[in-house]
């Protein structure tokens, strides 16, 4: 409520509930309403809402017009010399509800909501921002001031990244960079290294695999730096390099299973087999 009256610049005095004595005017305007144009349509049969507001319209302008008992003017009259004059055009957009909370913003310069992550200006790493949500869209507030705005997005496990927001040239935050995190690989082995790097050369942004890089690397506090190296070396040789392969493979214990050395195979003799000679 609070947040719909900032948008129309309003104020919002609610009434005690079961009080009528606290609206008494609206009491009052409702019950003037239901006899000078309810009462007055009420044996008529309409057959739709249009005829129903054509009747209202010329009860409702009478209505309007008539002059009060107790005080100068009309309601009309009354409206024109208090009302019109304090009334303000509406924003240029229509108030939507937003429901709020608590995000963190990630060291790859976005906050996840909903599956989703959203890009912030690189100087608010590991701060906590408050999130606005509508339907369609997503503000990001630091201390009450917005620092990013995107369109809202469902897609689970995506990223919505402003470019701006990435300074490759002016970073506030030099401890993570790629470089960091490839050395960190390669300091365990060279196939750990190598899909550090392929993380990173795999996504739009590099820093929407510093995520999967720090999952990666962390694996050696769960199997060691042999088994990562291991697991990280099967998993370039099926073509992967995704952090859920690597862990798959560690759990299953396949990179402990070297591979035999097996005879590339041939065809066995046969008549109805013609052989590459025969296309020659």
């Amino acid at each position: 409520m609070q947040d719909f009256a900032r948008h129309y610049g309003c104020s919002v005095l609610p009434a005690r509930p079961r009080l009528p004595q606290d609206k008494a005017k609206v009491e009052s305007a409702v019950q003037v309403v239901e006899r000078w144009i309810l009462m007055r349509i009420r044996n008529h049969r309409f057959e739709c809402v249009d005829d129903v507001n054509d009747a209202i319209e010329p009860l409702l302008a009478q209505l309007n017009t008539k002059p009060f008992q107790k005080l100068p003017g009309s309601r009309a009259s009354a409206f024109a010399e208090l009302d019109a004059p304090a009334l303000q055009a509406l924003p240029a957009q229509p108030w939507e509800y937003a429901s709020y909370k608590t995000v963190r913003v990630h060291i790859d310069q976005h906050v996840q909501i909903d599956g989703h992550r959203y890009s912030v200006p690189q100087a608010l790493v590991s701060q906590v921002l408050e999130a606005r949500l509508t339907t369609r869209g997503v503000e990001l507030l630091h201390r009450g001031q917005r620092v990013a705005a995107h369109a809202r997005s469902a897609h689970q496990g995506g990223f919505t990244t402003v470019v701006e927001h990435l300074p490759a040239a002016h970073r506030a935050h030099l401890q993570w960079t790629p470089e960091r995190l490839v050395h960190w690989g390669q300091s365990i082995g060279v196939a750990t290294g190598r899909t550090v790097q392929r993380l990173l050369e795999e996504q739009r942004h590099p820093e929407h695999g510093y995520r999967a890089c720090l999952g990666l690397l962390s694996l050696v506090r769960k199997y060691g730096k042999p088994r990562l190296e291991a697991a990280c070396l099967v998993a370039l040789e099926l073509g992967t390099a995704r952090y859920s392969h690597v862990r798959d493979i560690l759990a299953n214990g396949r990179d402990r299973v070297h591979a035999a050395d097996t005879p590339q195979w041939t065809s066995p003799q046969h008549a109805h087999v013609r052989g590459p000679g025969y296309y020659q």
